[in-house]
């Protein structure tokens, strides 16, 4: 009987130990168990582009056991806790091993720490030697394993395991000492990422390589000892030198990183396909190399048929100061120059202004005070509106400009989604030769609507963002549309470009030659290149034919060795010779105007004596300001009064021409004795 009560109070106490502890073991405040990791910014596969630091500057790289190799777990329980998912957190066997190793030598021989443990450890950041220290790590470590399976343990060991530096975390370390993601090892991979967790400082790759290769070897010789992985597979991979020191983290596409990180923290998914952006990265730098530190390059490459943008490269380095790299020139408002012409042809053509074959002036004139130039000074009086805008002349299309109205213009600029930045006010006629402010990202968005038949859509950069929900407006007909790109495909390409009719593009100059632009599109693809110096100051003799245009062919030939053949035309459009158009087609201008304008001084064939002043000339009808014009050659412009005198010294036969400000013209031949 005593003895019966003997065993009841020993089964009662135990009972009570046992509750009391689980009711210690219960009462463990955990850690915080969720950590800051590295934002990230990935492909539209998901491959890394670029990762940042946390605070401190420390590496520690999101990552979960469905992204490792499963050797390394097997190595890594093998090598650091056999009986890891048995255990409850503290491995009983060991510890008392352990502690009988130590009595027998008087020091600590082995280590009875669990991979549990070791978590507990690195989430309080403590000792690994004290005793107390020991004891708060088992009752931390039996707490985490009542609140967390094992693959959470293990995910949290993958996080926070230290690999030496500012190195924190299996992935980090993945990337930075082997210069690959842990997804796929090798067995010398898998040890030496299992080896320097336990002496981090002193096993770095980048500092000790040699006690690097020597852990990593003790570790592969355990695992082919406990026939983890084969004999033959250790020592072939005990040979391997690696490692070679620090690898350096991906740094691809950093302006569209910086845009997509400054949104939030985490993990950021991008449009952009990894190989596309690295090779045009490099085919920037080695396209800028030697032509002058100050300038700087961006590159915008997309599909046009989704809007996804697959390539953006902000400047030729982003570490180059002085080039100053480090601002994005992709949405950095430019003056745009000539590349905003086939949008107005495209427009006068919707409009019923004029169509391809349409001859039109390219005469002095002026509007007002204003006057354009043609680029060269040049003048090659008239011609189809074809030729006018593969010559990108500038008074043709101010001419249509100025019947269109600019705020038909900028309403189209708007429809296409873009936001122009006008300066003083409403915007002039100088609006189609670059008199606004646009980024090169809106420019090849413009050029995505042409190449599309005219239907805007916004372009994109974020993955995520659903595409059957952005919204698209109509800015030119598919016909109007098809006649530009059909325009633009006839341009010569630069040379070793191939042949023509494969790109449809157009190139552009800004005022004193503070930008050169060159945007174009395949039957797939769209891309826009701009080059100039970010503080916009001119770069003298930079032309966007000669300078931004043979880069576009090279980085639209990145995405398509052969390019995606242009569009056909459309059933409806028109497709016959100036003759064949109807009369208000076949000439651009009103024609009441030019019947109106007469020269009635000197007459048709008069022989006139040369005199000081010149040939009295006298005009009837017409709007000024009138411009004379004798043989071709400009002698005046701006003129007011309908009598002036030209001034000719002959002597010799002379044709003499006078057109108005709306394009009507008067002429005479004389001689002059």
């Amino acid at each position: 009987m005593k003895r019966l009560v003997v065993l009841v109070v020993l089964l009662w106490s135990a009972a009570f130990a046992r509750d009391r502890f689980d009711d210690f073991i219960d009462a463990t405040e955990i850690p915080v168990l969720v950590h800051a990791t590295s934002p990230e910014v990935r492909d539209r596969n998901g491959h890394l582009l670029r990762a940042y630091t946390i605070e401190n500057g420390l590496w520690r790289m999101e990552v979960s056991p469905d992204q490792v190799d499963p050797l390394f777990f097997e190595m890594l329980v093998a090598y650091e806790d056999k009986r890891f998912y048995s255990h409850p957190g503290v491995d009983l066997r060991a510890t008392i091993r352990a502690a009988g190793q130590a009595i027998r030598h008087g020091e600590i021989v082995s280590g009875a720490s669990t991979l549990t443990m070791q978590v507990a450890r690195l989430l309080e950041d403590g000792t690994t030697g004290q005793w107390r220290g020991k004891l708060r790590q088992m009752r931390l470590a039996l707490a985490l394993e009542r609140r967390l399976d094992k693959q959470e343990i293990l995910a949290l060991y993958l996080r926070l395991a230290p690999y030496g530096g500012n190195v924190e975390g299996l992935r980090a370390a993945s990337l930075i000492w082997l210069g690959k993601e842990p997804a796929r090892l090798t067995p010398a991979e898998a040890a030496l990422l299992v080896s320097l967790p336990q002496a981090p400082e002193s096993r770095r790759p980048d500092r000790h390589p040699e006690a690097a290769r020597n852990a990593r070897n003790r570790v592969l010789q355990r695992m082919a000892g406990a026939g983890v992985i084969p004999m033959e597979a250790a020592e072939s991979d005990s040979l391997d030198p690696a490692p070679l020191g620090r690898q350096p983290m991906p740094q691809l596409a950093p302006h569209m990183a910086d845009r997509a990180v400054a949104m939030g923290p985490g993990r950021h998914d991008l449009t952009l396909d990894r190989d596309l952006q690295a090779g045009l990265e490099k085919l920037a730098r080695r396209y800028m190399s030697g032509r002058g530190e100050k300038l700087s390059v961006a590159l915008v490459l997309a599909d046009h048929q989704s809007g996804e943008i697959l390539a953006s490269v902000g400047s030729k380095d982003y570490t180059d100061m002085a080039a100053q790299g480090f601002v994005d020139m992709t949405t950095a408002q430019r003056s745009p120059g000539s590349t905003l012409k086939p949008l107005v042809y495209g427009l006068a053509f919707d409009r019923g202004l004029a169509h391809p074959e349409t001859l039109i002036l390219d005469t002095p004139v002026q509007f007002g005070t204003y006057a354009p130039q043609n680029f060269d000074g040049e003048y090659r009086g008239e011609l189809p509106v074809r030729r006018a805008l593969q010559l990108s002349l500038n008074i043709p299309v101010v001419r249509l400009t100025e019947a269109l109205g600019p705020a038909h213009l900028m309403a189209a600029l708007e429809r296409a989604m873009v936001d122009p930045g006008v300066q003083g006010g409403a915007p002039g006629l100088a609006l189609a030769l670059g008199g606004v402010g646009l980024t090169l990202e809106e420019m090849v968005q413009l050029y995505a609507a042409l190449a599309r038949g005219g239907e805007a859509i916004p372009l994109r950069w974020r993955a995520r963002v659903d595409p059957d929900k952005a919204p698209s407006q109509r800015v030119l007909s598919r016909t109007s549309a098809w006649q530009v790109g059909n325009i633009l495909a006839d341009l010569l390409p630069p040379p070793s470009a191939g042949p023509p009719g494969r790109v449809a593009y157009k190139t552009g100059t800004s005022y004193g030659h503070r930008d050169a632009w060159a945007l174009g599109w395949t039957g797939q693809h769209v891309a826009g290149v701009w080059i100039g110096r970010p503080d916009g100051t001119p770069v003298p003799g930079a032309f966007g034919g000669d300078l931004a245009a043979p880069l576009l062919f090279e980085a639209l030939g990145r995405v398509e060795s052969r390019f995606e053949p242009l569009p056909p035309p459309p059933p409806e459009t028109l497709l016959v010779s100036r003759a064949q158009l109807p009369e208000t087609l076949q000439r651009f201008g009103p024609r009441d105007t030019v019947a109106e304008l007469k020269l009635t001084f000197p007459p048709e064939g008069a022989r006139l004596a040369a005199t000081g002043l010149g040939v009295p000339i006298k005009l009837r009808g017409g709007v000024p300001p009138y411009t004379l014009l004798a043989d071709g050659a400009v002698l005046a412009t701006g003129l007011q009064r309908p009598e002036f005198f030209a001034p000719l010294a002959g002597p010799g036969f002379t044709t003499l021409s006078v057109i108005d400000a709306k394009g009507a013209a008067g002429r005479v031949s004389i001689e002059l004795r």
